[in-house]
């Protein structure tokens, strides 16, 4: 059994010694070190090389916004995926942490077995937005001023393939695309997986963010 590798970056102790206790209950979970602020974070992502970071927003000395962006952009084998701690009044920094390179976010009132859930989940490789997450929250963060930021990776997606974006940044999951397409689950996860590719992103996340900036998806245009 391969250990998932966890660091957990939170200013209270209290919330990061009840996230360890959590995690560490699972057999295939470590917590590996703990961070009480942004640079702590930082130093033990690049010491420990953990294969998940949580990542409280609100945290001294650096954020978890600008601790998220020093991490992703920090060349590590292996790259340690970040999971943003959030509350309902924090939601206004969702947006921009996944534009930091966050994987996903979760709450902190997250139950017990949704959290060790998360954290294998992004392990794994995928990204940690529910569709009624996505339909919540990333059109109500896309909702901000600028025009949009073509994206120059669009002219090498089939045309099934920018389907495939559209639904997945209005929050689809591959078994409801797989639907809505006539196709099997498998080749949703293949069209998924060219469109990472060509456009040069790591994770479903960064595909919904690029969706929104570029214009393929309008906020508020309802179902595709």
């Amino acid at each position: 059994m391969n250990t998932i590798r966890v660091v957990v970056a939170d200013d209270q102790a209290l919330v990061r010694t009840g996230f360890k206790m959590i995690l560490e209950a699972e057999p295939d979970l470590e917590v590996v070190a703990e961070a009480d602020n942004g640079v702590q974070a930082v130093s033990a992502a690049k010491r420990e090389r953990p294969d998940v970071v949580l990542m409280d927003v609100r945290m001294p000395e650096m954020d978890g916004l600008a601790a998220t962006e020093e991490i992703c952009r920090t060349d590590l084998d292996p790259q340690p995926r970040v999971i943003i701690l959030t509350t309902f009044d924090l939601d206004d920094y969702v947006y921009d942490a996944l534009r930091a390179g966050a994987s996903g976010f979760l709450l902190k009132d997250t139950p017990p077995d949704d959290l060790v859930n998360a954290v294998r989940i992004v392990a794994g490789g995928d990204a940690l937005l529910a569709p009624s997450v996505t339909r919540r929250l990333i059109e109500e963060f896309a909702r901000r001023p600028g025009a949009a930021r073509p994206h120059a990776g669009f002219a090498d997606l089939t045309e099934r393939e920018t389907e495939v974006l559209r639904h997945l940044a209005k929050g689809m999951s591959n078994a409801e695309m797989a639907t809505a397409l006539y196709v099997s689950e498998t080749t949703i996860k293949t069209h998924v997986s060219h469109i990472l590719t060509k456009l040069d992103l790591r994770d479903r996340v960064q595909a919904v963010v690029v969706a929104y900036e570029s214009g393929l998806v309008v906020p508020g245009a309802g179902s595709p």
